[in-house]
C-alpha cells in the first residue's frame, strides 16, 4: 500500500509542476493529449434510468490513484470520475477495491464503473464493456542522462543490460523485439527504475505514464531520461484504458463516454492531464 511519505511526496510532486525542466531539453514538457473530436456536436443520452454512480477504483497506483496520509484515496482517476459525475450532475460514490477484485465486483452489482487504469485488451472485453480510452499506455525506454547510447532502437541495444519488470508486457515485448539485449528482471516496476538509477543497467523500458512520473519525481533525482519512442503495440500495450462497466450496461457506458468528451470540450481533461503530468509521457 501506499505509505504516508510516498503519499506526502505524491502531492509535493503535483504542486511543484516542472517549470525547472521547461528550458531542459532532456525532459518532454507534457502537451495533453486528445482521444475525443473537438468538433463533434454531442448529444445527452438519456440519464433517467441512472440515479447515482458508484466509482471503483484501487488506491496503490500512483499518479492515478493513491491513498493520502489521511486515508483518502486521490489521484488522476480519482479526480477524473468526480468530473464526470460533475458534468452529468449525478451523485457519486468512489470506493476502493483490490485492483484484481474490480470487474468481479462490477459483475457482484457491488460497483458501477471501475476507472482504474483499465487496459482494454480483447481479453478484457470478454468481462467488461469499456468506453473510449482516456489514455493510452505506451511503452518507452529511459537511460541515464549520462549514457552514451545512440539509440534504442534493437541494434543500439543489442550486447547491453535492459531492467523490465518481470512477466509484464514489457518484458514480453523486449523478448520478442530486442532478443539480442540483456534482460534484467525486476518483481517491480519501480525496482527496475532503481536499477536503471544505480547504473546496474544501461536502459530501463517500462509504461510510459508512469516513467513520466517518475522521471518528474524526487525519487529519480533528475537521473534519466525518456529515449525515443513510444512503443504502442496493441497486442503488447492494448487499445489504451478506459473505464470499465458491467457486460451490457449500455445505458452507462453511453453516458460516461458523452461525459469523457464533454469534459475534454470544456477543457478539464487537459487540466487535469497536466497536473498530474507535467513531464510528457508520449
Amino acid at each position: 500500500m501506499t505509505s504516508f511519505c510516498f503519499a506526502s511526496l505524491v502531492a509535493a510532486q503535483l504542486m511543484a509542476v516542472a517549470p525547472a525542466h521547461a528550458a531542459d531539453p532532456a525532459v518532454a514538457v507534457a502537451v495533453a493529449p486528445s482521444f475525443w473530436d473537438p468538433a463533434r456536436k454531442l448529444e445527452k443520452p438519456d440519464l433517467g434510468a441512472i440515479k447515482q454512480i458508484r466509482f471503483l477504483t484501487e488506491d496503490d497506483y500512483p499518479p492515478f490513484d493513491f491513498a493520502l496520509p489521511d486515508g483518502a484515496i486521490a489521484g488522476f482517476n480519482v479526480d477524473l470520475a468526480r468530473a464526470i459525475c460533475e458534468e452529468l450532475e449525478l451523485p457519486c460514490t468512489i470506493q476502493r477495491r483490490r485492483w484484481d477484485t474490480l470487474v468481479a465486483a462490477l459483475d457482484e452489482n457491488a460497483g458501477d464503473a471501475a476507472i482504474a487504469s483499465l487496459a482494454i485488451t480483447a481479453e478484457a472485453r470478454k468481462k467488461a464493456d469499456f468506453t473510449a480510452p482516456y489514455y493510452t499506455t505506451p511503452g518507452r525506454f529511459v537511460v541515464r542522462k549520462d549514457s552514451e547510447l545512440p539509440g534504442a532502437a534493437p541494434a543500439a541495444l543489442a550486447d547491453r543490460t535492459i531492467a523490465v519488470a518481470a512477466d509484464s508486457a514489457h518484458e514480453a515485448y523486449l523478448r520478442k523485439f530486442f532478443p539480442a539485449s540483456t534482460l534484467a528482471t525486476y518483481p517491480t516496476a519501480q525496482l527496475a527504475r532503481s536499477a536503471l538509477k544505480d547504473g546496474r543497467a544501461h536502459a530501463m523500458f517500462g509504461d510510459a505514464i508512469s516513467l513520466a512520473f517518475w522521471l518528474n519525481g524526487a525519487d529519480a533525482a533528475d537521473c534519466c531520461m525518456f529515449k525515443e519512442g513510444p512503443y504502442s503495440d496493441p497486442n503488447f500495450f492494448g487499445d489504451g484504458v478506459g473505464i470499465a462497466v458491467k457486460k451490457n450496461n449500455i445505458a452507462l457506458r453511453r453516458a460516461l463516454d458523452y461525459a469523457l468528451a464533454r469534459v475534454s470540450q470544456k477543457g478539464v481533461y487537459s487540466e487535469l492531464y497536466l497536473k498530474y503530468f507535467p513531464v510528457g509521457p508520449y
